[in-house]
C-alpha cells in the first residue's frame, strides 16, 4: 500500500544505504539528510530502517546500488521503482510524488519493480531464475526493510538505485564476507580469500570498476535534478 500524502514543506530525509561508498555520494547532494548504514546485512538493514522511522525523519529513501535482474539494464542505468516486492508475495508501493520529486520522469529513469532480498546474489544464473520469477528491473538487500518501517509509521518512501552488477555477471564469492558491518571492507578477509582463490581476482576489479561507473552515473543523474526547484526543496 502506499504512504500517506507527503507533507510540505519537507524538513527530514532519512537515507538508507549498504555501503560508505554510497553514503559518502548521497551526503554530498543531501547535507543534512538522516543516513544510516546497513552495512549490507539485513540484521543491520531492519535496524537501521526502524532507527530512520522513528528518528525524526518525514520522507525516507532507499539509496545506492542495485544488482540488475533485467538482461536490457546495463552498468549505470538509474532505477527509480514504482513499488518493492519480495518472493514471498509482500509488496510496497512507493510514494508518487517523492518518486516526481526524486525525477522519475526523466527519460533516463527505468521504473517498474524493484526484488527485496535478504541475501546477496551472485551469480547470473540465480539472477535469471529471479527474473524469471518476479519480472522484476533490479535487486537490492534494503529496500524491503525500509518500505516496512515506513508504512509501519505512516511515511512516505521511494527507492533511488543505480545498476551495478548487471543480470549477465556473476559475481566473486569473495563479495559475500568481504564487508564489513559498518559498511567497507575486511581487508584481513579479501587478502584471505583472494589467497586461497587467486581466480576471483579478475571478477573483483570488474566488480569495482562497474561500481566506479554506477556512482559516476547517479552522482551526474542527481546534478541534473539539482536544477528542479522541487528537487531542491529535499536537498537543501
Amino acid at each position: 500500500m502506499e504512504t500517506t500524502a507527503i507533507p510540505y514543506p519537507l524538513s527530514r530525509l532519512g537515507i538508507l544505504v549498504g555501503l560508505k561508498a554510497e553514503a559518502q555520494l548521497i551526503r554530498q547532494i543531501f547535507p543534512h539528510a538522516i543516513i544510516a548504514l546497513s552495512g549490507a546485512t539485513k540484521e543491520g538493514a531492519r535496524r537501521e530502517s526502524i532507527r530512520l522511522a522513528t528518528g525524526g525523519a518525514d520522507c525516507l529513501l532507499s539509496f545506492g546500488l542495485a544488482a540488475g535482474l533485467d538482461p536490457t539494464l546495463l552498468t549505470g542505468n538509474i532505477i527509480i521503482p514504482d513499488k518493492v516486492v519480495t518472493l514471498d508475495g509482500s509488496s510496497w508501493a512507493c510514494h508518487l510524488t517523492l518518486r516526481h520529486i526524486l525525477g522519475d520522469n526523466s527519460s533516463e529513469v527505468c521504473s517498474g519493480s524493484l526484488l527485496h532480498s535478504d541475501e546477496i546474489v551472485l551469480e547470473a544464473q540465480c539472477k535469471r531464475e529471479l527474473f524469471s520469477a518476479s519480472h522484476c528491473q533490479a535487486l537490492d538487500m534494503e529496500s524491503g526493510f525500509l518500505a516496512q518501517a515506513a508504512q509501519d509509521v505512516g511515511l512516505p518512501f521511494a527507492v533511488l538505485r543505480v545498476i551495478c552488477d548487471p543480470a549477465t555477471r556473476s559475481l566473486p564469492p569473495v563479495v559475500r564476507t568481504v564487508l564489513s558491518p559498518e559498511g567497507g571492507l575486511q581487508i584481513g578477509a579479501l587478502i584471505t580469500s583472494l589467497f586461497h582463490k587467486p581466480s576471483q581476482i579478475k571478477g573483483l576489479i570488474q566488480l569495482g570498476y562497474d561500481a566506479f561507473l554506477a556512482r559516476r552515473s547517479m552522482l551526474a543523474f542527481l546534478r541534473k535534478q539539482e536544477n528542479r526547484a522541487v528537487f531542491r526543496q529535499i536537498a537543501r
